[in-house]
């Protein structure tokens, strides 16, 4: 390499790390939004689900997701097991770099993608709260992070064969958006709504969470924390185009923020009659995963507009999941599957190359495969070892049959 080279080398590594640093801190915007949205019996113990599942997603993309998603022939149906034979794409293929990387050091390449798996396993996690066996759910991440998430990502990203009709996602709407909500449905229909939520007249419920400023700053550290999602995937900084796209990127990711939370509001209080915190908690998030699909070719108002509509969608969603009796205590089905479609749908409205074609059977794609993949491996724990607490343990919250300890522990009434 000369001199030049170098640097955009080590600049380009360096973006792609810093993206990657600023993704894993989502993972903190998931535990404080989650903590926030359940009830303060059952904090301690989403708190180590969260906490858990990050280290689990970590170790199972070291160990087998990564070589699964990207050691495949392009075009390809089944993933290449040759590396658990010792091949050459074994241990090398996240420790290259120099002139074997295309443009940053593949270790930056492993870094900023095993983020985006625990990403797509904290989606699962708030869904399936305050109900469901800590075990179980650890049981499920080992699976869904080593297998099924690699699986689909190398059909996508990793040039299979839902990649070569076509399918675009820039940054992951339908493949780690749409692909958690997929799990985290299996998850929710074997696992059935709180004891309470629904009434036997179909009466729906209530169950206000503990905490809403943290959930406040669970969403703001989401928002924040996107910047990186969808910066990053443009891949590299190093050149003027690359620079400008990252630009765009960036503000069309706030713009789409921003259009998710005045349109949740504005229809939460035309519906509801009042402005509804959650709702436009959700809204915002909504807009980010509209926009993630496509955070480049729209304008920034375009992006705005994709956004919008994105928090009208979740605000419809969240109250059609509800009357369907799926109990998904922070919207997260909603959030990311039905607005991951949306994004995905939207892709062919800016991006010329992209048709609605392609688009739709790639999402089926990932749908059916994670679904019924997740649908199994729930069905397979529940026969196993059960993945539901007891009635007596979901009354008393899970804080303390799970974890032996308590969040908020000055709030107890001692007997």
């Amino acid at each position: 390499m000369n001199e030049l080279a170098e640097l955009s080398y080590a600049l380009d590594t360096f973006y792609f790390l810093m993206c990657g640093v600023l993704v894993m801190w989502m993972a903190a915007g998931f535990s404080m939004l989650e903590a926030g949205l359940v009830r303060s019996k059952n904090t301690a113990e989403i708190l180590t689900k969260n906490i858990a599942l990050f280290a689990i997603a970590c170790t199972m993309y070291l160990l087998l997701g990564y070589y699964l998603m990207y050691s495949s022939a392009e075009g390809g149906f089944l993933p290449n097991l040759g590396f658990l034979l010792g091949g050459e794409n074994s241990a090398d293929a996240v420790t290259a770099g120099g002139d074997d990387a295309p443009y940053y050091s593949m270790r930056a390449d492993y870094f900023f993608q095993v983020v985006f798996v625990a990403t797509a396993m904290s989606i699962v996690s708030g869904a399936v709260a305050e109900r469901m066996k800590l075990w179980a759910f650890l049981a499920f991440a080992v699976v869904m992070t080593g297998v099924i998430y690699p699986v689909s990502g190398y059909w996508t990203w990793g040039g299979g064969w839902i990649d070569a009709i076509g399918f675009s996602d820039f940054a992951g709407s339908g493949i780690v958006h749409m692909a958690g909500a997929a799990a985290a449905l299996a998850g929710v229909l074997v696992l059935g709504p709180r004891k309470g939520k629904y009434g036997n007249d179909g009466t729906i419920r209530a169950i206000p969470g503990a905490n809403l400023p943290l959930a406040t700053l669970g969403t703001f550290i989401l928002w924040m924390g996107w910047f990186g999602f969808n910066g990053g995937s443009e891949l590299k900084v190093s050149d003027v185009d690359s620079a400008n796209n990252v630009a765009q990127v960036m503000v069309n990711t706030n713009a789409a923020a921003a259009g998710g939370v005045i349109a949740a509001l504005i229809l939460a209080k035309l519906w509801f009659r009042k402005a509804d915190l959650t709702m436009a908690l959700n809204g915002a998030l909504a807009g980010l995963v509209a926009i993630t699909a496509e955070p480049l070719a729209p304008t920034a108002f375009g992006a705005m507009l994709i956004g919008m509509v994105g928090g009208l969608i979740v605000v419809v969603s969240i109250v059609m999941l509800d009357k369907l009796k799926l109990d998904d205590p922070v919207g997260a089905i909603s959030v990311h599957g039905v607005v991951g479609i949306w994004g995905c749908l939207a892709v062919p409205l800016s991006n010329a190359d992209a048709t609605f074609g392609a688009q739709i059977i790639g999402m089926l794609g990932i749908f059916a495969w994670v679904f019924l993949a997740s649908l199994v491996v729930w069905l397979v724990l529940k026969a196993i070892m059960g993945i539901r607490v007891s009635e007596e343990e979901e009354y008393e919250g899970v804080d303390i049959a799970e974890c032996g300890l308590e969040a908020y522990p000055e709030f107890s009434v001692k007997k």
